[in-house]
């Protein structure tokens, strides 16, 4: 048995060598320790506060495998990624896997090379998986975004339900549970639910005091955030709704000589995203202009600002996202730009999202019939999906039909794949048959199989643009003689360019019309109390706005902040601040207008700047150059 000391010794070893870091940071180590020696853990660290290394780290020093349960394959892609980057072996199984990479990495952790395996809480369920997995060494199991298991979380997944029945089936294997945002309600579910036995609960203050959050009223966002920029020499995060506002505002930016920025969002494809990310990683002024599909798994110490283009849809997320600047303790911002008439807007758009019953029911038996399943059936391929042709014979709105798919996608109903990915191939004729076939297609088989290994035994992931190089061919005619192919029953191809759809549970009818329908009703009504908490917060200008946060997630007697927008507002109101004088010293510098004035007095609330310029103008110690510019009056 290994000695206190040879423990110690080995935990900062793995802690310098993996990740490069001399101490750890807060809990992290009393986190460990806890696992380590095989007790149930709670960990609630607030985003930026290292909750991946807790459970990384003991896989490594643990023998066997440690079961991560993680319910965003987005996020189990990018953190098996990051520690293979780093040396550490790690593997996720996912719906979109074939059985043959399945059974690799099955076979990799029954030879306990695999150090950590993570999968969605749904394959606890998986007959195959649960058959593989006695004979798979488990060291414990790290459930991750713990807060899905409850029904008041921002993200409820009743397939986290299975944990617990899960964990029944194992002997005493201990169980982590870490999330970054949770109501003391919810912390509370978690415990009960993962039936967590007398846990060591680890909880953080969610109190930043190096983050300022200024909240700003305004109608042109464009002007404000080209202002912000102007004056920026430091690495920040601009989070908007649409891939669209991410590509139109980075271009606006470009046009108006800020170089120094690009958009992110998930519809680009995976090389390009990749050469994105590292360039703001490594960057000390890039800035990102991303939707939410940014910011999971990332560590940058160092992002000084992040901008909210518009609010975010719950104050979890809005924490979460805004915990991503000044990971390195130095003074950080948070921009928010909102006003009234968006978010009555943003009312209409959720309610425009939710279908009725009538409608779920028309989409979901749509999916069924178009691709012939019948009751209790479950067909193997792949199907290409064509949103429009769902929408054109349902006559319901886009925005209601991704709404239910992705219901149905984080339900293991379906595997959705809604974004560029790499294509799918798999011959379906024996290479003895292919000389019997035409000699046109025959000979583009015969150049399948010299470019392309693998595809007359299982499912070969490629790219049509690499094959076509191969071969010295347009990827476009390329796609077409696939379909040509397919349509006569030579092989199966998916594009990887379009939505695809796989069905991951049998047909049944009655399941959709009951449980399934009340389960989506109620995540609508989640989403919508969740948003109506948001925006009580933004338009709020009575209270501190991370008193609210805090008060939000349940701590008490806390004290302002000092240093928010409401805040700065307040201290002019109570001790006089002489914003006048400030302006002056300002315009004796330079001419500026008021979106610089503001900057330049640390973010000061334009409307307040404003009125004391209009009394400035009045008592003639300012002048205006022009319609939007003032200075300093030396006559």
């Amino acid at each position: 048995m290994i000695s206190p000391q040879d423990f110690e010794n080995l935990k900062h070893q793995t802690l310098k060598h993996f990740w490069g870091y001399d101490s750890f940071r807060d809990s992290q180590e009393e986190i460990i320790n806890s696992i380590v020696s095989g007790k149930d853990t709670l960990a609630l660290l607030p985003t930026g506060g290292g909750k991946s290394l807790c459970y990384q780290l003991p896989a490594l020093i643990l023998e066997g495998t440690c079961l991560v349960v993680s319910p965003l394959l987005a996020l189990m892609k990018d953190q098996v990624y990051q520690m293979k980057r780093i040396g550490i072996e790690a593997e996720y199984l996912s719906s979109e896997l074939d059985d043959y990479d399945a059974e690799v990495i099955f076979n990799r952790c029954k030879e306990e090379l695999t150090k950590l395996l993570y999968v969605s809480p749904e394959r606890l369920t998986n007959r195959l998986f649960l058959q593989n997995l006695e004979e798979i060494q488990i060291s414990f199991i790290a459930v991750d975004e713990a807060h899905c298991i409850s029904e008041w979380g921002q993200d409820f997944r009743p397939s986290y339900q299975n944990i617990k029945a899960f964990r029944d089936n194992l002997d005493k294997i201990s169980c982590l549970a870490l999330t970054a945002t949770a109501t003391p309600k919810v912390l509370q579910e978690i415990q009960l639910k993962l039936n967590l036995k007398n846990p060591v609960v680890f909880q953080k203050s969610f109190r930043r005091n190096n983050l300022k959050i200024v909240f700003d009223k305004i109608s042109d966002k464009y002007e404000r955030i080209l202002n912000l920029l102007k004056y920026n020499n430091s690495s920040g995060i601009i989070y908007v709704r649409t891939r669209r506002e991410a590509e139109e505002l980075s271009n606006f930016l470009r046009r108006n000589q800020i170089r120094n920025v690009d958009f992110f969002h998930a519809g680009i494809p995976v090389k390009e995203k990749n050469a994105k990310q590292n360039l703001w990683l490594q960057s000390p002024n890039q800035v990102l202009i991303s939707t939410n599909a940014f910011g999971m798994g990332i560590d940058k110490d160092n992002v000084r600002f992040i901008i909210h283009f518009s609010p975010a849809p719950s104050i979890e997320n809005y924490y979460q996202e805004i915990g991503r600047a000044g990971r390195d303790g130095e003074n950080s911002y948070a921009f928010l730009l909102w006003n009234e008439q968006e978010l009555k807007s943003f009312d209409q758009i959720l309610i425009n999202q939710i279908p009725s019953k009538a409608e779920f029911q028309n989409i979901v038996t749509y999916l069924y019939s178009t691709f012939q399943v019948a009751e209790s059936d479950l067909p193997e391929k792949v199907f290409q999906l064509h949103i429009q042709k769902v929408q054109n014979f349902t006559k319901v709105s886009l925005a209601k039909i991704r709404n239910v798919l992705n219901f149905l996608h984080h339900q293991e109903i379906i595997f959705y794949n809604f974004q560029n990915s790499l294509s799918s191939i798999e011959l379906k004729i024996g290479p003895e048959e292919i000389d019997l076939l035409a000699k046109k297609d025959a000979y583009f088989i015969e150049l399948l199989l010299r470019n392309i290994s693998g595809i007359t035994t299982h499912k070969v992931m490629f790219s049509e643009k690499s094959f076509s190089t191969k071969i010295a061919s347009d990827p476009h005619l390329i796609k077409e003689r696939f379909r040509e192919l397919q349509h006569k029953g030579y092989l199966d191809y998916i594009d990887g360019a379009l939505s695809s759809v796989k069905f991951l549970k049998h047909r049944d009818q009655r399941d959709i019309e009951g449980k399934y329908w009340n389960l989506f009703s109620q995540i609508q009504k989640n989403k919508i109390q969740k948003w109506e908490e948001m925006k009580f917060f933004v338009e709020n200008k009575d209270f501190c706005k991370m008193k609210l946060i805090l008060s939000y997630f349940g701590e008490k007697n806390v004290k302002n902040c000092g240093h928010c927008s409401v805040c700065e507002q307040q201290k002019e109101t109570v001790f006089g601040r002489d914003v006048s004088k400030e302006i002056l010293e300002v315009l004796k510098i330079a001419p500026a207008n008021v979106e610089e004035i503001s900057i330049k007095l640390n973010y000061f609330a334009k409307e307040s700047i404003l009125e004391n310029l209009i009394h400035l103008l009045d008592s003639d110690k300012v002048k205006m150059l022009n319609f939007r510019t003032y200075c300093y009056n030396r006559d």
